[in-house]
């Protein structure tokens, strides 16, 4: 099977307001008429800037890293053209030598995986071609039968899969793609050592494709060994959050941030807006001890971390998504990959000591053009750690006085960070929480995409709203 990519008329030199055409659907792409079906039953049409931009590419056979914001839609952008480029192996036979690893997407957790693994099942769904997944935490007899039974893409975690591997159940010499999603996380230090050992043992001769919401330049040049004169597609100004997030600081002395939350979400009540929020923690002690004491507030709440099991996990998730859960206290391994349409509300209960981790914090809410508002709760110890953020998002946070009846927190001439932040009038009613969220005429980060390869093509959304993690607008 030929794969058809479609030419896009893209002007060299395009400035941020350029915008991808506006007609523009998902048979654009030329992609095989099983892959549109699963695509329109998911019910999609019209792909996302990142999707627009990076899909031709990754068809063309080039090595591609691909920067946007979350839930943009990065994971269809890398599902769709995989499967129709391997399309041509699939086969109906049922023998695990027809169906041997051609793809090889590698998450940093196991919520991620999950999900991208949900995705490529989905779209794959009219083809022979078999997906599956493979993570930490539970037993591995029934992934061992999977993997035994012959699968062409494989999503996993690196220890996992290394674990496979090593029980010879795993064999990664006919891999044609190599996927690394959230790869900023993945080519952290500590993952580098499991992704070598894994990359050396797939052909010198594939396509890797990087994926993720944030490149720091340190991080852009690490990936540099892994790829081969790459493409750079990034949709919007990097680490930025999304527009259709209202971000604002509270200052609050460590003590009180318990109930300095009870508070908030008393006041989101009254005002008529959800209650249900994730709320991020720094260990896995305090996460467990912050959703007990929540519980004894009288907010149902559940707490997920990396000494849950997998089925505590999920089982949280699950309470979660249905509503029986309000509050999901967490640590990062939330903050990446976890997709909740409308997530209404996220809370920093301790700022991140990575300031490229809270950007994919406070991505769980304003997730596929949705609005959702971000809260931070912060204390005099925190200072530096907002000082990073701050540099990292090259902006100022809005700090807001706690809704009337919270416990407030003063810094002491000390340790104020500037007359803006100190000075505010503890009595003033807080907009943030009094008045529905009402997006910015003029957002302080415009969005754009360039393309690189000793050439910069930018462009802008056609629509305000994007897709979901699975890619693309939903009919309306």
């Amino acid at each position: 099977m030929t794969n058809t990519v479609p030419e896009i008329d893209l002007p060299i030199g395009a400035t941020e307001s350029s915008a991808p055409p506006a007609a523009m659907t998902f048979a654009d792409f030329g992609l095989d008429p099983k892959i549109q079906k699963a695509v329109s039953e998911q019910g999609y049409s019209i792909p996302t800037p990142i999707q627009a931009q990076a899909i031709p590419h990754v068809l063309a056979g080039s090595d591609l890293m691909g920067a946007a914001q979350t839930g943009t839609g990065k994971t269809a952008a890398f599902v769709l053209p995989i499967i129709q480029k391997i399309l041509r192996h699939a086969s109906s036979s049922a023998s695990p030598a027809r169906h041997p690893i051609r793809a090889l997407v590698l998450t940093p957790t196991r919520e991620l995986a999950v999900q991208v693994a949900e995705n490529a099942a989905s779209y794959s769904k009219h083809t022979d071609l078999r997906a599956a997944v493979v993570y930490g935490g539970v037993d591995m007899k029934e992934q061992v039968a999977t993997l035994r039974s012959g699968v062409e893409i494989l999503i996993a975690t690196p220890g996992r899969l290394l674990d496979h591997i090593g029980s010879k159940v795993a064999n990664l010499s006919q891999v044609e793609i190599l996927v690394l999603d959230e790869a900023d996380r993945m080519l952290d230090m500590g993952f580098l050592p499991d992704l070598q050992r894994i990359i050396d043992l797939i052909p010198a001769q594939r396509q890797t494709l990087l994926f993720s919401a944030t490149f720091s330049p340190e991080i852009k040049k690490l990936a540099q060994s892994y790829l081969r004169t790459p493409v750079t597609v990034e949709v919007a100004r990097q680490n930025a959050a999304a527009d259709t997030v209202k971000q604002v600081v509270h200052m609050v002395a460590s003590a009180d941030k318990q109930r300095a939350i009870v508070k908030v979400l008393e006041a989101r009540t009254r005002q008529g807006l959800s209650r249900q929020c994730i709320i991020f923690t720094n260990s896995r002690l305090g996460c467990a001890k912050l959703s007990r004491a929540l519980e004894r507030d009288g907010i149902k709440a559940g707490a997920i971390h990396g000494d849950k099991s997998q089925g505590e996990r999920t089982l949280t998730l699950d309470a979660f998504k249905s509503g029986a859960i309000e509050a999901l206290v967490a640590t990062d391994v939330a903050a990446r990959g976890l997709d909740i349409p409308s997530m209404p509300c996220v809370i920093n209960h301790e700022l991140p000591y990575n300031a490229e981790d809270f950007i994919h914090r406070i991505g769980r809410t304003g997730r596929a053009g949705s609005k959702g508002d971000a809260i931070a709760l912060v204390d005099a110890s925190e200072k530096r750690l907002l000082d990073d953020i701050e540099r990292l998002m090259k902006r100022k946070l809005d700090v807001q006085p706690l809704p009337e009846g919270s416990p407030s927190y003063s810094p002491s001439p000390a340790s104020s960070r500037s007359s803006s932040r100190s000075d505010a009038p503890a009595k003033m009613s807080d907009p943030f929480f009094y008045k529905p969220y009402e997006p910015s005429a003029a957002p302080q980060s415009s969005s754009g995409a360039t393309i690189s390869e000793e050439k910069k093509v930018g462009i802008t959304p056609a629509r305000p709203a994007v897709g979901a993690l699975l890619g693309g607008f939903k009919k309306k």
